[in-house]
């Protein structure tokens, strides 16, 4: 098995749509209008604004995802992250944070930032074994959203 964290390119597409539409639809949540802003047009909601997406992929089939958006004080959010329900367990959240985090160092960000939800109890996990601590409440476009995360780099 060969594993490969890659930038997002058109061909990724509609593996973006699908693994982000899969986690948010299976936790019970609604499709948001932030969602299909980013969903639908990753170029100019998320690319073409100074962010990034890293694909993982499993044998060259993408499984897994997660997105970088610039924040206006140069830091960037963490969105979008979602790994296949049969590539779990691999390790593939870590390296996509991993990747996140190297490209916001090398971008000379002060921070990480996320949201989420607190079912999200894996997620969460994964968040604070890799630095993450919590917020107080941050305006968000999201009605899901009810945990609020940063890491400072």
């Amino acid at each position: 098995m060969q594993i490969q964290i890659a930038p997002y390119r058109p061909d990724h597409a509609a593996a973006w749509v699908a693994l982000n539409e899969y986690w948010i639809l299976a936790g019970g949540y609604a499709l948001e209008a932030k969602d299909r802003l980013v969903l639908d047009d990753p170029d100019g909601a998320i690319l073409s604004k100074g962010g990034v997406i890293f694909m993982a992929a499993r044998d060259g089939e993408a499984v897994g995802c997660c997105s970088l958006m610039a924040m206006p004080d140069g830091g960037y959010e963490v969105g979008k992250m979602a790994v296949a329900a049969g590539a779990q367990r691999l390790g593939l959240g870590r390296r996509l944070l991993d990747a996140c985090e190297d490209h916001a160092r090398a971008a000379g960000s002060p921070r990480l930032y996320l949201e989420t939800n607190a079912a999200q109890t894996h997620a969460i996990a994964l968040y604070r074994r890799f630095g993450f601590v919590d917020l107080p409440p941050q305006p968000t476009p999201y009605a899901r959203c009810n945990v609020w995360m940063e890491k400072r780099l």
